[in-house]
């Protein structure tokens, strides 16, 4: 939220080092504080992150169709999935926002967060080349890329349980956040996903809540019989 955020420790947290940190700093402009912002940028940010997810998936799913590549696509590019890196990197403090921006809370904003993350991707690739733009993509999607099956073309676990529970008239789940570890810009969350009318309770563990929460509901599937492992 600085004018001249300290971009050293952004730098550490996000493991790329700017030749020339003016397009850092560009990146993190909203078009809310001036003329020069990171529009043009998050263009170039958004077509190679669809690109080097793609890649990604068409080599580890060799056998998945067309449209379940792009299904597993969507679910890794959508702002959603942005956002929740940009708080890993706590990106919230280094932007530069307008007044009217910084009184609104355009800090904590989803859209304001993902356009920033793209951004920086559009940068890193300006100040260095694809192949190492390419390497920080997938370091920061790694966990995601790692956790994501064929199943993950259908709806997601959480959906799918609400709607199996839904289904046979039974009160949706409860999600509850038992533990927060690590540092800000890494941390572990621990989620139980709790089933009162069947007797049943399961966890999960993910680098965001929301990923936490998947988890414990693909584990709920798993003990109600709906899915294998």
């Amino acid at each position: 939220m600085s004018s001249q955020p300290d971009l050293d420790q952004l730098q550490r947290r996000i493991g790329y080092q700017f030749k020339a940190p003016e397009r850092l700093l560009l990146a993190l402009t909203h078009r809310s504080y001036g003329n020069q912002n990171n529009e043009r940028l998050e263009f170039l940010g958004d077509s190679i992150v669809n690109m080097v997810i793609a890649e990604h998936l068409y080599l580890q799913f060799e056998k998945a169709r067309e449209g379940q590549l792009s299904r597993l696509r969507a679910r890794m590019v959508k702002g959603v999935t942005l956002a929740e890196i940009g708080r890993e990197f706590e990106l919230g403090k280094y932007l530069r926002l307008g007044s009217g921006e910084l009184k609104s809370g355009g800090f904590r904003r989803e859209s304001i967060l993902a356009d920033a993350v793209e951004s920086i991707i559009g940068a890193i690739y300006l100040d260095s080349d694809f192949d190492t733009c390419r390497q920080q993509v997938l370091r920061w999607f790694d966990q995601r890329l790692k956790s994501l099956d064929l199943q993950d073309t259908q709806k997601d676990p959480k959906t799918r349980l609400q709607e199996y529970l839904q289904s046979r008239q039974f009160p949706l789940p409860r999600y509850d956040v038992i533990s927060v570890d690590g540092e800000a810009h890494a941390q572990t969350f621990h989620v139980s996903c709790a089933l009162p009318s069947l007797g049943r309770k399961t966890t999960g563990v993910g680098s965001s809540r929301r990923i936490a929460e998947q988890q414990a509901a693909r584990n709920a599937l798993k003990e109600l019989g709906v899915e294998n492992d």
